[in-house]
């Protein structure tokens, strides 16, 4: 079933948006609508945004509920800012990859508008003055012209949603075909475990002692790798185990037939995620 991604400024009213959708939806399925939300667990949203690494780490974690919940049966709307078209094309692909529509709903306000009702929140839901500017200097807008932003949904401060083009777009729409990297492929080696498990564990050996002399801006050549890994910042052990297991996650579901490519695909994995 589908995927809303919901975007918008900070405190753009996109809460009140998915939640109106979402009650709208549970009339049209028989399944279930999830909000997978921002900061469920009342994390600090200053800490996270103020820190490029834990809001990667945030972004992976909205990412793997929303893999999680993706069903056949099930509605997710994805309460979040959504403002790097990065992420959101990561997330157009997981929904090719499930067979299942998307959509985009981006809540516009002005700068002035979301400043004032950000002051208007409780103190632990607020960001700060700074931080509020910095994200909206961020911000990348969906386009209607970019495949992972379509179809896609404005709707203005106090305009209603326009739920019934919503509910045909997510319900009546074929969903985009999955292409070869999205799509699994039947496992074409019996030691492809083995041959993945090794690889990726040489890749990550050969970055952890290259880096001891390395300096941001270098490039680090990875045997058995067409690609150098773009040094940008010292990694320790338990993140590049960490990206390691998430690669080889996704890779046991879509396995490719040539073992031989799989420290280029790592190093191709660690280049996107370790720069975004």
């Amino acid at each position: 079933m589908p995927l809303v991604m919901m975007c918008g400024f900070p405190a753009s009213g996109k809460t009140r948006r998915a939640e109106q959708l979402a009650e709208y939806l549970k009339t049209k399925t028989s399944g279930n609508v999830h909000i997978v939300e921002d900061h469920p667990d009342g994390t600090n949203r200053n800490e996270i945004y103020s820190d490029s690494h834990k809001e990667r780490e945030s972004r992976g974690n909205l990412k793997s509920h929303v893999q999680r919940l993706l069903t056949k049966e099930d509605v997710v709307i994805l309460d979040s800012m959504n403002y790097i078209k990065g992420f959101r094309y990561e997330l157009y692909c997981v929904t090719k990859s499930c067979r299942t529509p998307h959509c985009v709903i981006y809540c516009i306000t002005d700068e002035d508008t979301s400043k004032s009702w950000n002051s208007s929140r409780e103190e632990h839901l607020r960001y700060s003055d700074d931080l509020m500017t910095e994200l909206i200097q961020r911000f990348e807008c969906p386009s209607p012209n970019s495949r992972w932003d379509k179809p896609l949904f404005t709707v203005l401060q106090e305009a209603p949603l326009n739920l019934q083009d919503i509910g045909q777009a997510l319900f009546e729409q074929k969903a985009a075909p999955p292409n070869q990297s999205t799509q699994s492929q039947p496992l074409a080696s019996t030691n492809f475990l083995y041959q993945l498990d090794k690889s990726t564990q040489d890749v990550v050996n050969v970055i952890l002692n290259a880096q001891k002399t390395s300096i941001p801006g270098d490039q680090i050549k990875v045997p058995d790798a067409k690609e150098p890994l773009n040094f940008i910042r010292p990694i320790n052990l338990a993140e590049m185990q960490r990206h390691r297991r998430q690669f080889i996650t996704y890779s046991k579901s879509h396995p490719v037939s040539d073992t031989s490519k799989i420290a280029n695909l790592f190093v191709q994995y660690l280049n996107k995620t370790l720069n975004s």
